[in-house]
């Protein structure tokens, strides 16, 4: 059995992208996170550190986003997957997701996505 606590919808603004423009004017991206993570031991204790504190990883992940400069959103994800194992070693296992909605492209759609799972034990 597993155990997750999600975070969905965190918006930041980021200068990620392979064009110029988008890197100089920068625009929205938006994260979901899936964190596989044994709760029992939290549950029954009541105690916050039996689990992860999800206001820090938010401000993990905004550091990330907002931070550094990345060309593509693939490299966005893997940073945050690699932060977030490295820093919680009670953390089995992550998805990330990345959705850029103002793709450069012509044509009509909702956003560009990616989506990566790690586990602590690669």
């Amino acid at each position: 059995m597993s155990d997750y606590i999600r975070l969905e919808g965190l918006e930041f603004y980021g200068y990620h992208g392979a064009l110029a423009e988008e890197k100089e004017l920068g625009q929205r991206f938006i994260v979901d996170l899936e964190l596989e993570i044994d709760l029992q031991e939290a549950g029954m204790t009541d105690r916050l550190d039996q689990t992860i504190n999800y206001a820090e990883v938010y401000q993990k992940v905004k550091e990330i986003v907002e931070g550094d400069s990345y060309d593509l959103i693939e490299a966005v994800a893997e940073k945050i997957a690699d932060s977030l194992l490295r820093d919680y070693s009670i953390l089995e296992g992550i998805a990330v997701r990345v959705k850029k909605p103002e793709v450069p492209i012509p044509g009509v759609l909702d956003w560009v996505e990616v989506e990566i799972e790690r586990s602590s034990k690669s």
